[in-house]
């Protein structure tokens, strides 16, 4: 299975680096049809977690799909998990695609609150 980018960085030829294709991918969910299918699919889940991944979640992979089969990522749930995979190795060295990447996050993840410490009874504990 050949991988998008080489080792080292360096892109493929047929795949420009990595922040371009987030820069891309993050423009694609700014345009308007894919802006209201994002609005219709966040007013369903309702705030509702197990409903974001319900609604929401497929919505942006659709829209992630789009943009990145153009550069040889499969167009499926794999590519966009070996598309994320790719920028999330990029984040710790590269402070532009880990904005890029959290700006992207933010447009489908809803803010995550953490309990206060220590709250809670039961449950799984924390390793």
């Amino acid at each position: 299975r050949a991988a998008p980018l080489r080792a080292g960085g360096r892109p493929a030829a047929e795949c420009p680096c990595p922040a371009a294709v987030l820069a891309e991918v993050i423009k694609a969910f700014g345009a308007p049809e894919n802006a209201q299918r994002m609005e219709e699919a966040r007013d369903n889940a309702c705030n509702d977690m197990g409903k974001m991944l319900q609604f929401l979640l497929p919505v942006a992979t659709q829209i992630q799909q789009d943009v990145i089969k153009a550069y040889g990522f499969s167009s499926d749930g794999e590519g966009v998990l070996k598309f994320a995979r790719l920028i999330k190795s990029y984040e710790s060295q590269d402070p532009e695609i880990a904005s890029m990447s959290g700006k992207l996050k933010a447009m489908f993840l809803p803010p995550m609150t953490l309990p206060p410490h220590g709250a809670g009874t039961g449950g799984v504990a924390a390793s």
